[in-house]
């Protein structure tokens, strides 16, 4: 099918039936808001927000998600309908415009058949209205949660709000990542929050009973998954990650691999490239949001210090062995971060058990995305880091930084 950029007119046709929302028209960018809802068949819709410019003639749509903005410039219209690519991970909406609001679906791919959901969209400035009035209580601060299916004391998980009368922000972090940015409101004494970045669509609902707990939680993701949960308040509360951490087995104290980059050339950690560098053995998925953040932190911190001896190597573990599929989804994450370093494809799907065997035997099983292994100069392990939080996590997001640099530091000034 031949797409055809939207036109200007029909761009301010969409405009002008958005009535107070949109920016006045002598505004260079005149803009619209929109609150989109992703259908699940249990009926707990899972919301997000977006702005719909016209920038140079041309649509761009802005996802927001508390701080977070997703700028998403790969709009075409074909008569009454909009095709929507988002620019990172394997996700796409397909709708018509339909007196002023799009109806559609969300089609995500994922290791079996691609998930599709339906989807509206329609002009309008808040994600959620305040049914119930002002919020009776103020959340904002750190809580200590409990996720029904985390049965194991082992597993600790922990939310951080900041709240501004009835406006929410905030995020969960679990031993496995944090859930990125997430928003919403508390209306008397029920919260709502979610988020959508392309791979994932959350949302959380619970009550507020008292000052320091929270009840009656529970968490939705994408078509089917549902989990309850509670928390207390407890500004010491802290995320184990005892349960994924990694390890060099027995006798271990070097890695071997040779995998094709994106090129199709093939690439070992044994190449002239690394040696006598400080090298960060990068674990990811072209499929993962945590990784996205991860390789944006990442690829800046190559671009500052590569010419102090340092190289990162990525390790893809995608949802196919197809490897076309994996070099158009991987190409996605090089281009939206200047990725300098190489991304190799392991060829082994995320979801084979024995993943980490049939990569990279040396070390014990891959539990989380991402994970980072650091390799002296030498080429000797030194380091697993399997607690990776991201930006949308604030203070964490600092500390993780301060450690990581500090861990750098040492190993670049060793000779």
């Amino acid at each position: 099918m031949k797409y055809f950029l939207i036109s200007l007119a029909f761009l301010s046709a969409i405009f002008a039936h958005a009535q107070n929302n949109f920016v006045h028209a002598g505004d260079k960018n005149p803009s619209v808001k929109w609150v989109a809802a992703i259908h699940r068949a249990d009926t707990n819709d899972i919301i997000f927000s977006f702005t719909l410019r016209s920038q140079k003639n041309k649509p761009a749509l802005y996802i927001t998600n508390a701080t977070e903005i997703i700028k998403v410039n790969n709009i075409h219209f074909v008569g009454d309908s909009v095709f929507i690519e988002m620019p990172v991970f394997e996700s796409k909406f397909r709708a018509r415009v339909v007196n002023g609001t799009w109806q559609g679906i969300w089609i995500k791919g994922t290791s079996a058949d691609d998930q599709v959901l339906p989807f509206t969209a329609r002009p309008s400035v808040s994600r959620y209205q305040p049914k119930d009035g002002k919020a009776k209580f103020n959340v904002s601060g750190r809580w200590q949660v409990s996720f029904a299916n985390d049965t194991s004391t082992s597993v600790r998980s922990i939310a951080e709000f900041r709240q501004k009368g009835n406006v929410v922000y905030g995020t969960f972090l679990t031993p496995s990542g944090d859930y990125r940015y997430q928003e919403g409101i508390i209306s008397g004494n029920h919260l709502q929050l979610s988020g959508f970045d392309g791979a994932h669509a959350y949302s959380f609902t619970a009550d507020i009973i008292k000052s320091n707990s929270i009840t009656n939680g529970m968490f939705y993701s994408g078509a089917k998954y549902k989990e309850g949960w509670t928390a207390v308040k407890d500004p010491n509360a802290k995320v184990i990650t005892d349960a994924v951490a990694m390890h060099l087995r027995p006798g271990e104290e070097k890695l071997s691999f040779k995998f094709p980059g994106l090129d199709g050339n093939q690439v070992s950690i044994n190449d002239a490239r690394f040696k006598n560098k400080v090298v960060i053995v990068q674990i990811l998925g072209s499929w993962c949001p945590n990784c996205m953040d991860e390789t944006k932190f990442l690829s800046d911190y190559y671009h500052k210090n590569k010419q102090r001896g340092l190289e990162i190597v990525a390790l893809a573990y995608e949802y196919s062995t197809n490897f076309k599929r994996s070099v158009a989804s991987l190409t996605k994450f090089k281009n939206q971060f200047h990725v300098q370093y190489p991304i190799l494809i392991t060829g082994v799907k995320v979801s084979d058990s024995l993943r980490t065997e049939k990569t990279l035997p040396q070390v014990t099983p891959i539990k989380v995305f991402p994970s980072s292994i650091i390799i002296d100069r030498k080429g000797k392990v030194r380091k697993f880091d399997t607690g990776f939080f991201g930006p949308g996590t604030g203070t964490h997001f600092e500390e993780y930084k301060k450690e990581f640099y500090a861990t750098m530091e040492e190993l670049l000034k060793e000779k």
